[in-house]
């Protein structure tokens, strides 16, 4: 009986089936919550985390049915085997990282096809880092509170974790499928009824969590309404080819806003489900109650910021927070910032898969941000360009610079979206490798420009420092 109503609402949305089963499924969340709220809410934790395990469960199956179902239930019974044989050690660490891991790319590498499809593997990518996240958690829960910042104070572990608890904090439906990442202390703080803001009582997160609700819906009205006109096909038509150059920039430019909508209202969608439980309870600020823990989107500083730096700190903020915490922060032995920057790039990129867009795209990201900070630098030191950008003519000079940083924030998402290099390559082509050659050559042509509009005192200071 679902099947052809599925089928039915898949063609007159002019969406394939996988994608609408996974919005349905996200909106499920919802009633998922309220029954939490108003039936289980005073419950005892063990009934909680079978009602998470068994509603997430349920929605894998609705969207990956048949075998698909096995490899998040083997992934965190191993782990969960992890913690316990291994326990608090380097080697429970790097062996979770290892198997979660190469798991995820075994999945990649057996069920690649040239298209983005929705199997298993979409929330398998989320799955992993949770997994992993959990055996850093409990390392860090046996280190003295001196040895550990404060993020990690907050997040690790004292007591190894239930198999139940570990498979209701993995299947829980406010992230199962597309995020976001939050760490097993929140989800047991979620359990033990302590993310509300009436303590002792259900949240009062209704309003905030139909904002969010709201908020995604039009993002998602959006990308269904304009997907159609700026889909990835047409970029490898000989038509694209036939237009001209401007044309071919400012398609780009289009699609790579409309193309991010597809995530964002995912998110902001889901994050409304993990607000609606609790879970997105972040304390009080200034006399007002926050609910933004879960947050993955600051759409607001995603649609202003005229920066590439902002658009990458408002965009997937949990797993970019995830990177962070786990991989970035935790090479401070290297010695080296811009090595664990690269370090953290390479794994962030083969997280994502292993098609050699991915690669383009997140080296792209890098040389991005170097040349940003380089101008970002030019700017603040040079007299005369500080004072251009607080003369009148600052709007105009706004209206350029976010032309160029949504044109090129456009550019590297080709590469992530055609995913092989015979596609993103013909794209590529067709556009003379504008971004490549823009940032190239201002990574070449910034410090001559320093030289000549930055003061000689200035220089020599700003090297001291």
């Amino acid at each position: 009986m679902a099947a052809p109503l599925l089928e039915k609402l898949s063609e007159s949305l002019g969406s394939p089936e996988p994608a609408v089963r996974l919005i349905l499924s996200i909106l499920i969340g919802y009633p998922f919550a309220l029954v939490y709220r108003r039936f289980l809410f005073y419950k005892p934790a063990t009934v909680i985390h079978l009602f998470h395990a068994l509603s997430g469960l349920a929605l894998a199956a609705f969207n990956f049915a048949g075998s698909q179902l096995y490899h998040s239930a083997l992934c965190i019974f191993v782990q969960f085997l992890m913690l316990r044989l291994m326990g608090r050690t380097v080697t429970s660490v790097l062996s979770s990282f290892t198997f979660q891991m190469l798991y995820l790319l075994a999945g990649y590498y057996y069920t690649a096809t040239e298209e983005y499809d929705i199997k298993w593997t979409m929330p398998h990518c989320v799955l992993s880092l949770k997994l992993i996240g959990l055996a850093f958690d409990y390392y860090d829960g046996g280190k003295e509170p001196p040895q550990l910042s404060s993020e990690q104070k907050k997040s690790a572990l004292p007591s190894v974790p239930s198999l139940l608890e570990v498979y209701g904090f993995s299947y829980f439906y406010g992230g199962f499928l597309v995020g976001p990442q939050f760490t097993l202390r929140s989800y047991q703080k979620l359990v033990a009824g302590e993310l509300t803001d009436f303590p002792g009582k259900p949240p009062n997160s209704i309003i905030p969590a139909l904002k969010r609700f709201s908020l995604g819906f039009l993002c998602l009205a959006i990308y269904a309404i304009f997907s159609h006109s700026y889909s990835d096909t047409y970029y490898l038509t000989d038509e694209y080819e036939a237009q001209p150059f401007w044309y071919r920039c400012v398609f780009v430019l289009l699609w790579g806003k409309v193309i991010l909508y597809k995530y964002v209202s995912c998110w902001v969608i889901a994050e409304g489900v993990c607000i609606l439980t609790g879970l997105g309870y972040n304390g009080v600020v200034d006399g007002k109650h926050q609910w933004d823990a879960c947050a993955n989107m600051k759409v607001w500083v995603f649609e202003t910021t005229p920066l590439f730096s902002g658009t990458i700190s408002s965009f997937n903020i949990n797993t970019n927070a995830w990177a962070a915490r786990h991989v970035f922060k935790r090479l401070k032995f290297l010695g080296n910032k811009t090595l664990s920057h690269v370090t953290t790039l390479m794994f962030l990129t083969i997280w994502h898969g292993l098609h050699s867009g991915y690669f383009l795209c997140f080296s792209m990201e890098f040389l991005i941000i170097i040349v940003e900070r380089q101008a970002l630098a030019l700017v603040r030191d040079s007299p005369l360009l500080t004072n251009l950008a607080k003369s009148p003519l600052y709007p105009l000079i706004y209206v350029v610079q976010q032309f160029f940083h949504w044109l090129f924030m456009g550019y590297p998402l080709v590469a992530f979206c055609l995913f092989t290099y015979d596609k993103w390559l013909k794209v590529y082509y067709s556009i003379y490798f504008c971004g490549h050659v823009f940032f190239l050559g201002a990574y070449l042509i910034l410090p001559h420009l320093r030289k000549a509009l930055v003061p000689k005192k200035e220089r020599s200071e700003k090297k001291q420092d």
